[in-house]
This record gives structure tokens, C-alpha cells and sequence, in this order.
């Protein structure tokens, strides 16, 4: 019994860890197959990839997704998608299909394809973003003509074993369910269709199975305390210190050195972190009703460039964001009762793209927060953020027993008078000059 109890706490512990955020309980990618017409021997479907998630979205090389036939099912043609190999159809002569493998791979076309190739919200690189942050790129699409599979409702087998990308590891796929019919309205929405028959496939996101070592780290400073903390030594593991490149490196001149590899491998530079990517939050100015953050977001790695990247905060005083600078903003509010979590992001065409490691490769944001008199406290790390994500993967923090703490002479509530007299004196120096 001893023994059926623990198994059994075992499982649930690494159920949640492989299926479950916190932080977007609801969050999940939804593969939709809607059957649009019947063919002689099979059928034509139309396949949306829906990512539901708020913060996690599918970046370049983009998704890859693949399942195993139920019978000895082919694809004579796909509109908007490819797959990767086409198998042996040396049974077939005259019509060849485009592919006769068991288990499909299929990846998305990249942009500017001709128009007859191109299928609506294809084509994009298998980049989808996140529905938190543009619900209208968070979805991609193509078109499968099916063959040797049933012709009707009761005779089709749905696939089974799927697999998803995004673009490495991390999603679990469930089992393909038979859901209602999926309705289409017309450009005018006067008429309604229905698909003749459709199922649903669920991915969820698990940080552990994606990557053994965090991908982030988080360093922090203040205006109160000399001290900058950084980021844990080898907070992403040290992996990758024997093929790190020092930023005076001549090998940075060459040609091609910041072209990704297939593998999609990484060039970091050499930092004791050794981290793609580092926030760093600094507190800067303390007033009588308010207090200000510096966000910075530098990227150390030379091989890529990170388009549509969130960055996701835990903080008590997130409740009450008066500005924010540089980078847009939303709450990210699972739970009613509690506000204490907001996702940023860059400004489209502004700095929605954190360039390669280098002098462009960071973005920065400054942010204003009203304090609440009850809770506001500068003691004991208060004012730093309680868990940080990038991209939807979860930081390493600083241990708490190093934060910047208050000095002795320097009560907290006392702080914004101190700040402000700095703030004088640097305004009289400039004006005697």
C-alpha cells in the first residue's frame, strides 16, 4: 500500500511538471483537423496549429510536427506545409504522392513562396507567436489531401502518435479526439458551412523535458547599495564553455559567424553565466508615491536573433503599473484574486527583435510603479521580482541571501528624500558648470 501511494504521488508530481504552468494554467497548443471534403479515396483537410499559450510562442526554424498513420494512409498533395521526406512510393506509378512514410514529418513553407503553394496563415517559417501577445500570429495552417484512407465518417481512422516541435523538445501530445464540427462563416458572415468531421490533438510545454539547464538568467542592482549581483555562476550550465567565443574575439569578423546552424546549436559568448540570455533588474529611483525599475534584456548568443521574445514578471507591486517605457505591457491574471504577474514585449517595428549578441544585441525598459503604503518595502529584497521568464522558459535567480540590501543609515521610508537630494545636487553641480 506504502509502496501504491508513493508511485502514485510520484506520477501526479511529474504529471504537473510536464503539463502544467502555473503561471498560464490554461495555456496549450491545439492541432484542429477539419475534414473539408471527400475524395475518391480519402479525403482533403484543412490542419490549424492554434498556440493558446500567453507567453510562449514557436520562434525560428519554427514547428515540425509528425504522427503515424492509423491505416496505409498517403498524402498526395499538402498546400501550405511540406514534409520533410516522401518514403518509398515505388508502388505507385503515374501519380506519385508527395509523401508515403508511416509517420509524416511535416514543417511549414517559408515566406514568399508562390501564391499556388500558399494556403491562409501559412508560410511563415513555422514561427507562431503567442495569443497573449498578437492572437492574430498565433496561428498557422495547411492543407493535406489524403488517399487509401476511409472515404466517410465511420470508416476514417484518425492518426495517432503525434509529435510537436517547437522548435526543439518540451511538448507532450495527447491522443487525437473527435470533437464537433468546426463552423466556417462566409466574407459577408450571412452563410454558415460546417466540416464533415473533425478532431483535436492538445501539446503542452514542460521546461524539463525541453532543456535540462535553464536558458536565462537574472542580475539585479539598485540605487541604495553599491553591490550588482549577477547572475549564478554556470547558471545554464557549463556545457558550452569550451566552444565560447570572448567579445574580442577576431573570429567575430568572419563571415557568416552569426548564421545559424542546423542543429540549431548556439555561439555564446564567454560569461561566467554562460547564458543566452540575461534580465537585469535594476531598482533606480525611489519617490514619495512612486518608484522606478530598469529593465535590460542582452543577448549573448551571436547565432540568434530572438523576433517576437516575451519576457514574463512576478511582482507584488505589478498590481499597480502606472508607465511603461520602450516595451508594451499586459497582466497576466490566471487567478482573479491575484495580480501579481505581467508579460512585456517590444514595440512591432520598434524593438520586437532582440538582435544577436553585440553592441545592437539588448533592449531595454523603464518602468513606474505606484506604491501601495501597506505593503511597499524596500528591506529584505522586496523590490525584486520574484520569478522572471524569457520566452516562456523560467530564469535563474540569484540566491535571496545576496540581493542588495538597505543600509543602516538609510531607512526605507526615508529613502525618497535621500534620492531626491541626490537628484538636486546633480542639478546644481550641471548648473555651476
Amino acid at each position: 500500500m506504502r509502496f501504491f501511494v508513493s508511485a502514485l504521488f510520484l506520477l501526479v508530481i511529474f504529471s504537473y511538471a510536464a503539463a502544467y504552468d502555473p503561471l498560464d494554467p490554461n495555456g496549450n497548443i491545439t492541432i484542429r483537423w477539419d475534414i473539408m471534403s471527400w475524395t475518391p479515396d480519402g479525403y482533403v483537410a484543412t490542419v490549424t496549429i492554434n498556440n493558446f499559450q500567453m507567453y510562449r510562442h514557436i520562434m525560428s526554424p519554427g514547428w515540425t510536427l509528425g504522427w503515424t498513420w492509423a491505416k496505409k494512409e498517403v498524402i498526395w498533395s499538402a498546400v501550405g506545409a511540406q514534409t520533410t521526406e516522401q518514403g518509398d512510393c515505388s508502388k505507385f506509378k503515374g501519380n506519385i504522392p508527395h509523401c508515403c512514410k508511416k509517420t509524416p514529418t511535416v514543417v511549414d513553407l517559408l515566406p514568399g513562396v508562390p501564391y499556388n503553394q500558399q494556403y491562409q496563415n501559412c508560410c511563415k517559417g513555422g514561427v507562431v507567436g503567442a495569443w497573449g501577445q498578437d492572437p492574430s500570429a498565433s496561428v498557422s495552417a495547411f492543407q493535406l489531401s489524403v488517399g487509401m484512407a476511409g472515404t466517410s465518417n465511420k470508416t476514417v481512422k484518425l492518426p495517432k502518435n503525434f509529435t510537436l516541435l517547437g522548435p526543439g523538445p518540451g511538448y507532450t501530445c495527447g491522443k487525437a479526439k473527435i470533437v464537433p464540427s468546426t463552423i466556417f462563416f462566409s466574407p459577408d458572415h450571412r452563410r454558415k458551412t460546417q466540416a464533415l468531421m473533425t478532431w483535436n490533438v492538445t501539446c503542452t510545454y514542460s521546461q524539463l523535458l525541453a532543456r535540462k539547464n535553464p536558458s536565462c538568467c537574472v542580475s539585479l542592482s539598485s540605487f541604495y547599495n553599491e553591490t550588482i549581483v549577477p547572475c549564478p555562476t554556470c547558471s545554464c550550465g557549463c556545457h558550452n564553455k569550451d566552444t565560447c567565443v570572448k567579445s574580442n574575439s577576431k573570429l567575430l569578423s568572419m563571415v557568416g559567424v552569426n548564421t545559424p546552424k542546423k542543429d540549431n546549436a548556439p555561439l555564446l559568448q564567454c560569461t561566467h553565466h554562460m547564458c543566452p540570455v540575461r534580465i537585469h533588474w535594476h531598482v533606480k529611483v525611489n519617490y514619495k508615491e512612486y518608484w522606478r525599475v530598469k529593465v535590460t534584456v542582452t543577448n549573448f548568443n551571436y547565432r540568434m536573433n530572438y523576433t517576437l521574445w516575451t519576457l514574463v514578471v512576478q511582482h507584488p507591486n505589478l498590481n499597480n503599473v502606472t508607465q511603461v517605457y520602450s516595451f508594451d505591457y499586459k497582466p497576466l491574471v490566471p487567478y482573479e484574486s491575484i495580480n501579481d504577474t505581467g508579460m512585456f514585449y517590444g514595440l512591432k517595428y520598434f524593438n520586437d527583435q532582440l538582435m544577436e549578441a553585440g553592441p545592437f544585441g539588448n533592449v531595454q525598459s523603464e518602468i513606474l510603479l505606484k506604491k501601495d503604503i501597506n505593503t511597499f518595502t524596500f528591506k529584505e529584497g522586496w523590490a525584486f521580482p520574484r520569478k522572471v521568464y524569457f520566452n516562456g522558459d523560467e530564469c535563474q535567480m540569484p540566491p535571496p541571501d545576496t540581493y542588495p540590501f538597505l543600509p543602516n543609515s538609510a531607512p526605507h521610508q526615508n529613502l525618497y528624500s535621500f534620492s531626491a537630494l541626490v537628484s538636486i545636487l546633480i542639478f546644481l553641480l550641471i548648473a555651476i558648470w
